[in-house]
């Protein structure tokens, strides 16, 4: 079978994987506007604000990747009784998402970033957050929700942005539940939780994480090589993915030589959420029984979709049929 039709195959297959995606909740808040003179107070661009969009970020930038996708979804994580995780939420009710593993913590600051964008620019960025670990009793409830739906669901996403909800503790316990329900489990990795992912199904990382876990520099295909055999020892992962920004990714896995996916982006307006793209179709390609080096194609040709767009973006399978026969 030819690249297009099994990659095809995998697609429809979507609609029946359940993923249960854990990490760090955020809400992405854009400000749209022009620029048009600098500001007599300070050498900095007046931006007249033309309007204001909030989109799901990060872990449950993940879901909205899956849910978009057409597969089952839930999500697992923390919220703060404010606003904004007031609204996550509700769009996330709204959409039909499972969040009953989404737990509001009195105190804690819901992660908000802010990005000011003119003439498809981004300005700045505003980070309002609360990065302490989450209090021992959501971390109890977390674990109880896990153990308790675990067989309901065919695979687990870690989606680590070191918000404070990952920790080391519960790093282990998704990874060994998981492996005793013979679930798979995908990590979008955090540098200072690096080497507590041991034990996952696929790991992560990019260019820059890979390179620094290690202190190795990755500068061409030989030092690449390198560090992705090293980590995939370390981590004791099956599969270890290297994504590569504009080069593609690079698959490791245990005995084999490694795989390089070039990418398939035409142009790069914005890179933000490609990450959750690319571990949000992997895991519901491998859901489907899928091989990762076909998932992380199909992977790759999503990635390249969303980097052509400005802010967090997703893809649906419409998209993703239409770039494969393009490209294939």
């Amino acid at each position: 079978m030819g690249e297009r039709p099994m990659l095809r195959k995998i697609l429809d297959g979507f609609s029946k994987v359940k993923v249960l995606v854990i990490g760090d909740i955020m809400m992405d808040r854009f400000i749209w506007g022009k620029v048009s003179r600098i500001s007599p107070e300070a050498p900095v661009p007046v931006v007249v604000v033309e309007k204001e969009t909030f989109l799901l970020g990060g872990a449950a930038n993940v879901v909205n990747n899956v849910h978009s996708l057409g597969g089952k979804v839930a999500l697992c994580g923390v919220v703060g009784d404010d606003e904004m995780g007031q609204r996550i939420i509700k769009e996330l009710t709204e959409m039909g998402i499972g969040i009953n593993g989404v737990f509001v913590e009195q105190g804690r600051q819901t992660t908000v970033k802010t990005r000011v964008v003119a003439h498809q620019q981004q300005l700045v960025r505003i980070d309002r957050e609360t990065t302490d670990l989450t209090k021992v009793f959501t971390l109890r409830n977390l674990s109880e929700f896990l153990k308790v739906n675990i067989d309901g669901f065919d695979g687990i996403i870690l989606s680590d942005y070191g918000k404070g909800l990952l920790t080391r503790e519960l790093i282990r316990i998704t990874i060994r539940r998981a492996r005793e329900a013979k679930k798979f489990i995908l990590v979008d990795p955090k540098q200072k939780n690096f080497f507590f992912y041991k034990g996952a199904t696929v790991v992560t990382p990019n260019t820059v994480e890979a390179s620094v876990a290690l202190g190795i520099p990755i500068i061409d295909l030989s030092s690449l090589k390198k560090v992705g055999r090293m980590l995939l020892k370390r981590l004791r992962c099956d599969v270890l993915v290297i994504t590569r920004g504009e080069e593609g990714m690079a698959i490791f896995e245990p005995n084999q030589e490694p795989v390089l996916v070039p990418t398939v982006g035409k142009e790069v307006f914005d890179v933000t959420g490609a990450g959750d793209t690319v571990i949000g179709t992997m895991a519901l390609a491998l859901g489907t029984g899928a091989g990762v080096i076909d998932a992380a194609r199909l992977a790759n040709y999503a990635a390249g979709i969303v980097v052509g767009k400005v802010g967090t973006a997703t893809v649906n399978p419409q998209e993703l049929i239409r770039v494969i026969k393009e490209k294939s």
